[in-house]
């Protein structure tokens, strides 16, 4: 076992001691090489969990987080997944992993192709990419068995719900600027039941039915603390 491999060990295992309980998602944690997906600045702390600036300001989320939105979806190998907000891929990767096709968009291009090419070069082939507005989703490719957001909106963009497959999954941080509730939907027909699953602090979707473009610009400091909460 190399260095990199006993780090995703001891983060899986921290994982599961939080209360993640999906065998399919921690081995995806486990099998898919976070540092690969994170500056060479922050390399050596690519398996603590907690996130980590990448490029555009944005960044890479906690593991915790990753696994426990991941877990909410509850795919089978035989899903269609949307991922609203690509950023370095690594959330990309988890899900392709466990569904049979990933949708991804992502408003900076630099970061989707980025991301394009790590995926690419570790054998993905089952992600569709597109950059844009992912607030108003990718209706060409609907319904989705999954809809996961990697950023917080004032509200459940409209579009997202109308692209969810009956007994589809939506997992999207909703509320403030700053700080919001992990919410879980489940569509059942033209009816959607809701769940909170945690408070959380996640960087603002920019688009149609999320945040206005004023609200894009955040400081981020070499270290971020709030983009997301600790369990």
């Amino acid at each position: 076992m190399d260095s990199w491999e006993a780090a995703r060990h001891r983060l899986v295992e921290e994982l599961r001691a939080l209360g993640i309980r999906d065998e399919r998602v921690l081995e995806a944690l486990h099998e898919i090489p976070r540092h690969e997906f994170v500056p060479e600045a922050y390399r050596e702390h690519a398996y603590e969990n907690r996130p980590l600036p990448i490029d555009e300001g944005q960044t890479i989320s906690q593991p915790y987080i990753v696994a426990l939105m991941t877990e909410a979806l509850r795919l089978t190998p035989q899903d269609r997944v949307l991922e609203i907000g690509t950023g370095s891929g690594y959330q990309t990767a988890i899900l392709a992993t466990l569904a049979a096709e990933v949708y991804t968009i992502e408003r900076f291009p630099t970061l989707l192709e980025k991301a394009r090419a790590r995926l690419e070069t570790l054998g993905f082939q089952n992600v569709r990419y597109k950059c844009g507005d992912g607030t108003v989703g990718w209706p060409e490719f609907a319904p989705y068995d999954g809809i996961l957001a990697t950023g917080s909106v004032p509200r459940v963009p409209p579009s997202l719900k109308e692209q969810l497959a009956d007994g589809g999954r939506l997992v999207i941080p909703v509320g403030g600027r700053h700080y919001q509730t992990l919410q879980l939907l489940e569509r059942h027909g033209d009816a959607f039941g809701e769940r909170e699953l945690c408070e959380c602090s996640f960087l603002p979707l920019i688009g149609e039915e999320g945040w206005p473009p004023e609200h894009a610009e955040r400081p981020c400091g070499p270290e971020p603390e709030d983009d997301e909460s600790p369990p």
